[in-house]
């Protein structure tokens, strides 16, 4: 079976296709030709706001449970799950909770009985339900949610940005990054079937870009129940509360056992990488996209890199095409898994370059500037010979960054790594 990337310019199938999915920066995403141009792998492709996908995802994977509360950007999900529970296309307890908090107490319930469990929020709302976030992974309850990342107040701002699940990256859930609609559909199926396995069980967020992602329609694979329900196989919890049997969960821990039970819990959380690269993998034999943890965008022979998480990598990568064609050697680092954090995978990808260039869309208040930055100078501590880092903050409040403006960071970047002089972290864009 032929194998292409959709970022080559000499794809000889649908350039429609490839140029949308070029553009929207699927430069490391591959698909086989038979299966696109026979369906024996891809499903139907349709243009569909992207939120409407994610919907269409969560009824693919037959829901058991669904907690709504509404909140901009990620309203227009779980409004299509009512249609689609309303209209009897998706037979699910559709529960209308009064806030984001009750809402992840909903989940934790409906989960600990066995159901099939989702919900999906943004911005505050993830902030108001903090507390019981870690609640769920702490139970090893597998719960998918939807995360529209958005910005946090004060002041109050409804767009983009990843001061939101920055704010709960330490609670002890899976959590992955999608740069596109399709990727966005296809990491909620994948989402379930991950959570639920018993060698798992903890819960999982799928991130997605407010705004940027959510309300913009694209060309996406919707795929057959038949496929799906080949790939995901129906929710079997080994532990369902049963009132004929009753049990305790996640009650207070004197001080003589707290410790080992977070530690038996961190100790769990790190053992899960390999299941998450089987399920991958096994994603990709079902439906012909492939995915990692980490992924590369020319950056086999670059001597700089710019590193992605997000939407934003979609642009990165058109910067990075421009700076080729003037002969520089740039390449792209992109970021999906965001936890548990692929350190191996990053030190691999970025051992032997002489500069890394780290956006952020989240201020680290007070710290080392941005979280992603933080944690990939803690990556490459170790390395002999680790590449010259240039941090920069863009990207706030669903403020755009251009093509061009990616190069001048680029550029920026490199005249700051060559200088020698320490540069922790710069605000870019700033207006004075």
């Amino acid at each position: 079976m032929q194998i292409v990337s959709v970022g080559q310019k000499d794809l000889p199938f649908d350039d429609l296709f490839c140029r949308t999915m070029v553009f929207r920066g699927a430069n490391s995403f591959k698909i086989s030709i038979e299966g696109f141009k026979e369906g024996n792998k891809m499903g139907k492709r349709k243009g569909i706001e992207v939120s409407l996908a994610v919907s269409e995802a969560v009824k693919l994977a037959n829901v058991d449970v669904i907690a709504a509360y509404p909140i901009t950007p990620q309203t227009h999900i779980v409004e299509h799950l009512s249609e689609l529970v309303a209209d009897g296309e998706l037979d699910a307890e559709y529960v209308c909770v009064e806030s984001e908090h009750s809402a992840m107490s909903a989940c934790l319930g409906s989960s600990a009985a066995g159901a099939r469990t989702f919900t999906a929020t943004a911005g505050q709302g993830l902030e108001l339900m903090h507390e019981v976030v870690y609640c769920a992974s702490s139970m090893r309850l597998p719960i998918v949610m939807a995360v529209a990342n958005r910005a946090l107040s004060a002041p109050l701002s409804v767009w983009g940005d990843h001061s939101d699940i920055m704010a709960v990256r330490d609670t002890g859930w899976i959590s992955v990054f999608v740069e596109n609609g399709q990727e966005a559909f296809d990491h909620t199926i994948w989402a379930f079937k991950v959570a639920e396995d018993k060698r798992v069980l903890f819960p999982v967020m799928v991130n997605l870009d407010g705004f940027h992602l959510t309300h913009v329609v694209e060309p996406i694979f919707i795929e057959d129940q038949e496929k799906v329900d080949a790939f995901l196989p129906k929710n079997n919890y080994p532990t369902p509360l049963n009132p004929k049997k009753p049990v305790n969960m996640g009650t207070f821990a004197p001080p003589n056992i707290y410790t080992e039970i977070k530690f038996s819990q961190e100790e769990a959380f790190l053992s899960i990488r390999p299941v998450i690269d089987e399920m991958w993998s096994d994603f990709a034999k079902h439906f012909g996209r492939e995915y990692k943890a980490v992924e590369t965008y020319k950056a086999d022979d670059a001597e700089t890199v710019i590193f992605t998480m997000g939407s934003y990598s979609q642009t990165a990568s058109v910067a990075v095409d421009m700076l080729r064609e003037k002969g520089q050697k740039v390449g792209q680092v992109k970021l999906r898994l965001w936890r548990p954090f692929p350190f191996e995978d990053i030190r691999n990808a970025l051992r032997g370059k002489k500069r890394v260039i780290i956006l952020d869309r989240c201020v680290s208040s007070g710290g080392p500037g941005g979280p992603v930055a933080s944690e990939v100078r803690n990556a490459l501590y170790d390395l002999k010979d680790r590449p010259a880092i240039a941090g920069f903050i863009a990207g706030l409040g669903g403020r755009d960054i251009l093509p061009n403006q990616f190069v001048e960071i680029i550029e920026k970047g490199i005249k700051a790594a060559d200088s020698g002089q320490d540069m922790p972290f710069e605000f870019y864009g700033v207006r004075k």
